[in-house]
């Protein structure tokens, strides 16, 4: 079967949200709203792939220099594919973007997987694929998950945090907004604790919620009317994931983070099939932060690995011969 590549332009947006909407390892990260939030910061080189015309395929990237990533901005990616794509195809659909990208003097494609539990159906045939290819395992990061439906339970530890979250009174509450969060708790404690800052800036995120309601979601704690922490959640169709969590000194204390947590576990997303901790690694995944992995683990998560290749361009030619 012919494939055919090509760069993604303005006018196939419409075409390619409606691809991802369908894809059986996509989520709402790969819509072009959330893709282009960042669109300074970096060289968009999307490729959208076709079978006789039909779009079939698509690859969130942007490049530097002669190596294309899968899409920088983003925390996974990787080539995105339809229910009805099998593994022979997916081999040859890989081919045929290292073929066009070793045309386009691309020599390297990087590549940070999708991890399973974010697939709608099993979709791991891009990994068959990078092992044909010889591509080099050059990262693996750590997620701790719980599978909802079979939960392990909390430790000790936990419950006496859950414990003390009630008897200081604590309340929970979903917010629209994100400005309190960022400014009194998230940014002081990166800046102190890590001379960092967050991915998104407060202004970012508040584009992406309006972009996405339903999938950005601003859950804080307080203490009387004081806020002492809270989180963001990135939720697709099967995980809700956290991508901020931060509360203020004295959480073990007043359990502020396990309150809020064992909360959103046992209530608010309890009908998902993921609850997805995010990693502990650190140094490109070759250091694991034992504290955070504890912690996280002590709920009842477990661990799912996100691999992240790369590859020559050159090496197409070895995508020749694989069928018997």
């Amino acid at each position: 079967m012919a494939y055919t590549v090509r760069k993604y332009n303005g006018k196939d947006a419409l075409a390619w949200n409606s691809f991802i909407t369908e894809a059986k390892n996509a989520t709402f990260l790969f819509q072009r709203d959330f893709l282009e939030y960042h669109a300074d910061r970096f060289r968009d080189y999307s490729l959208l792939i076709f079978e006789t015309g039909n779009l079939i395929a698509v690859l969130p990237a942007n490049i530097e220099g002669d190596t294309l990533f899968s899409h920088q901005g983003l925390t996974y990616g990787g080539l995105i594919y339809g229910e009805k794509v099998k593994l022979a195809a997916v081999v040859q659909i890989f081919k045929a973007v290292l073929t066009f990208l070793h045309a386009n003097g691309v020599k390297k494609l990087y590549l940070k997987l999708v991890p399973s539990i974010y697939h709608k159906s099993p979709a791991e045939e891009l990994s068959y694929a990078l092992f044909l290819a010889k591509a080099n395992l050059v990262r693996r990061d750590s997620l701790a998950v719980i599978v909802t439906e079979n939960p392990l339970k909390l430790s000790k530890d936990r419950k006496d945090g859950v414990k003390r979250g009630m008897k200081n009174g604590l309340r929970i509450v979903e917010e629209p907004a994100f400005e309190l969060f960022w400014s009194k708790v998230l940014i002081p404690n990166l800046r102190s604790k890590h001379d960092a800052a967050p991915v998104h800036t407060a202004e970012e995120i508040i584009k992406l919620h309006r972009n996405f309601p339903d999938n950005i979601r601003q859950f804080n704690v307080y203490k009387d009317n004081d806020i002492v922490a809270g989180t963001t959640f990135f939720v697709t169709d099967t995980v809700a994931h956290s991508q901020y969590t931060s509360a203020l000194a004295g959480k073990n204390e007043t359990g502020s983070l396990d309150f809020l947590y064992s909360h959103l576990i046992n209530n608010v997303f309890a009908e998902k099939k993921y609850f997805d901790f995010g990693i502990s690694n650190e140094d490109q995944g070759t250091k694991l932060n034992g504290g955070l992995s504890y912690w996280k683990e002590s709920f009842g998560a477990r661990t799912i690995v996100q691999d992240f290749y790369e590859v020559e361009t050159r090496n197409f030619n070895l995508l020749r011969d694989f069928l018997i």
